[in-house]
């Protein structure tokens, strides 16, 4: 049942027990205004009463992202392309992926690492796309790192009967497999244009191909075109919140997301998890988010004086559309969609904006991992600089999944994001028969500088016990390294 219908038609009591439609019992505290409920929608929840742990363990070397000697970091000297008038130029690099295994491992492509990055203009924000990288395994120099180019020709989006595609403006985040057959599968996210007037409002799709890469000689790969190309998800209204919803009114201060797509396998099922914001049926934004209990976690005390802090908060409109979660859907053997599932956790009230989704399974656990910004976040003692990535376990990968280290925090950074040595878009490398993984991200924000671009930052290890992680002291690594060994 719905619950604003179910509110019209109670009669006037305070406290009245409803069973909803999922089999669940919610009891409701009716006030004159609003109405206390608690309910989960059957997912996990990145809570207020957890999140507002981290200013207390931000600080701690545990969390911190190391400290990176801006005087030896370099750009990536293969990382060219062509500006608007035809003159090469050197290219920003930043969100990036390995070519991996099913199980998360660095895949071996015949003798070489493979990354997938987003990579553009310095001077054109707009200009994003996905070149390949790489180099061979055992060589973990920046040097090292050779590219093959942009992935995608423009006019290979003009597949038939896929309009979606068609309208392709430009390519962000996914993942990568190495398939059982030794054929390159990319996911990644198609990003429409952002024209009102004439219907598109940047609508982000999550979309497959195979990529064909060829050896010509010793040293080197090439990309000869791709195969199979085609959209696979774009919101459903009901689990997934779809771009309609979120600007369809005219209204554009909502942050829609569908984005992100990381590929699993568990037992032999093919999954997408993604970055995305819950639909109607799941818990969706509005006022009414603000008197569910689930939202807030701790007791009910903690929940009345939350709730009563954040209804005169600055960032009571933030909360208010405040509605991220990272989502889930299982694919067909031919990458199609399969079945749309329930999202693995969500963040209402907390942020709109859960980034960079990541699981793995290691020593019987799972794993999930996400990015976040401050400045997207509605925690009191949260700055706007701050920068972390947050981390659940659980025991299977669709859940329920708890917080890590407490609060969620495995990695904090709160530099100036004008320095060099800012970093974002953490991403965790499991190593084959290891509690380490390897830490990657890009380094310096786009088109700052002239001679420093956005680059592979300096990898580093966190270690993995339990429901617990912890940065290894010591232990950066190469800029772009992804194994230890």
């Amino acid at each position: 049942m719905n619950i604003k219908k179910f509110v019209k038609q109670a009669t006037a009591v305070t406290f009245t027990t409803a069973l909803l439609a999922g089999g669940g019992t919610s009891v409701f505290a009716q006030g004159k205004d609003s109405v206390v409920y608690k309910e989960d929608y059957g997912i996990s929840h990145i809570t207020r009463f957890d999140m507002l742990k981290i200013p207390g363990q931000q600080n701690s070397e545990q969390f911190k992202v190391p400290q990176f000697d801006a005087s030896k970091i370099k750009n990536i000297a293969s990382a060219k392309g062509y500006d608007q008038f035809g003159n090469l130029i050197d290219l920003d690099v930043w969100d990036s992926w390995p070519l991996q295994n099913a199980d998360g491992t660095v895949a071996d492509y015949k003798g070489y690492d493979v990354v997938f990055a987003l990579a553009g203009d310095p001077k054109r924000g707009w200009d994003t796309f996905i070149y390949l990288f790489y180099k061979k395994k055992g060589d973990n120099s920046i040097d090292a790192w050779k590219s093959a180019g942009r992935v995608f020709k423009d006019s290979d989006k003009y597949v038939p009967n896929d309009p979606i595609l068609n309208n392709q403006a430009e390519e962000w985040s996914g993942s990568a497999t190495l398939t059982k057959d030794g054929k390159v599968r990319l996911f990644y996210t198609n990003r429409q244009g952002w024209d009102p007037e004439h219907g598109f409002f940047g609508k982000q799709t999550l979309t497959t191909a195979q990529i064909n890469v060829s050896q010509p000689d010793a040293d080197t790969l090439k990309v000869n075109g791709v195969e199979d190309l085609k959209s696979i998800f774009d919101g459903d209204g009901k689990i997934y919140q779809n771009v309609n919803q979120s600007f369809g009114g005219g209204d554009y201060s909502d942050n829609h997301t569908l984005r992100d797509p990381h590929y699993v396998e568990d037992n032999g099922h093919k999954y997408l998890v993604f970055e995305s914001n819950t639909g109607t049926d799941v818990g969706y934004q509005g006022e009414d988010s603000f008197f569910n209990k689930a939202y807030y976690g701790g007791s009910n005390k903690f929940f009345e004086n939350e709730k009563d802090k954040l209804l005169v908060s600055p960032k009571k409109q933030l909360a208010e559309l405040a509605n991220g979660s990272l989502g889930i859907i299982e694919l067909n053997d031919d990458y199609t969609l399969k079945t749309v599932m329930k999202p693995l956790i969500a963040s209402n009230l907390v942020t709109d904006e859960i980034e960079r989704a990541n699981v793995f399974e290691k020593n019987g656990k799972w794993y999930l991992f996400t990015d976040s910004r401050g400045a997207k976040m509605t925690i009191d003692g949260i700055g706007a600089e701050d920068v972390f990535m947050l981390g659940y376990v659980a025991d299977s990968l669709t859940g329920p999944y708890k917080p890590l280290n407490g609060s969620g925090l495995v990695l904090s950074m709160d530099l100036d994001p004008k320095d060099v040595t800012w970093s974002y878009s953490h991403f965790a490398v499991p190593q084959a028969d290891s509690d380490n993984v390897v830490i990657t991200s890009y380094m310096t924000n786009r088109g700052l500088y002239e001679d420093h671009k956005s680059t592979f930052a300096p990898s580093f290890v966190v270690n993995i016990k339990g429901s617990k992680t912890s940065v290894v002291k010591d232990s950066i690594l190469e800029q772009g390294q992804l194994t230890i060994k």
